[in-house]
């Protein structure tokens, strides 16, 4: 069975794909790798208030908690994909990635990453 270290690698691989991130719901790193230059824990535990507001807003308009968050920046995309309820995926993207793609994959495979968490 593969570890979620093997699940981190494999989406490092793709293509466009900058960093790739497994934290918990506390903000505290799991896992990751990442370009040179970007610091995991930093960007680890600013994902909790991302995901605390975005459960908010669910909460205020019926839709419910938060699974999936993308947020397109200037210079690439950021996927927040909430597991469990203890471990969140982060995905840096660079703007010519196959966005599309990864978020079929994870939406379809999240039961079976989470599990590995």
């Amino acid at each position: 069975m593969p570890s979620i270290r093997d699940l981190v690698a494999a989406i490092r691989q793709r293509d466009g794909v900058d960093a790739a991130i497994v934290l918990g719901r506390d903000g505290l790193l799991i896992d990751s790798q990442l370009d040179p230059g970007l610091d995991a824990e930093d960007v680890a535990a600013r994902i909790p208030a991302i995901i605390g507001t975005a459960d908010d807003l669910g909460s205020a308009t019926a839709r419910g908690d938060l699974l999936t968050a993308v947020l397109e920046h200037k210079n690439g995309l950021a996927i927040v994909s909430v597991l469990s309820g203890e471990a969140i995926l982060l995905v840096l993207l660079t703007p010519r990635a196959n966005v599309g793609q990864l978020l079929f994959e994870l939406r379809r495979n999240r039961e079976h990453i989470a599990a590995l968490v």
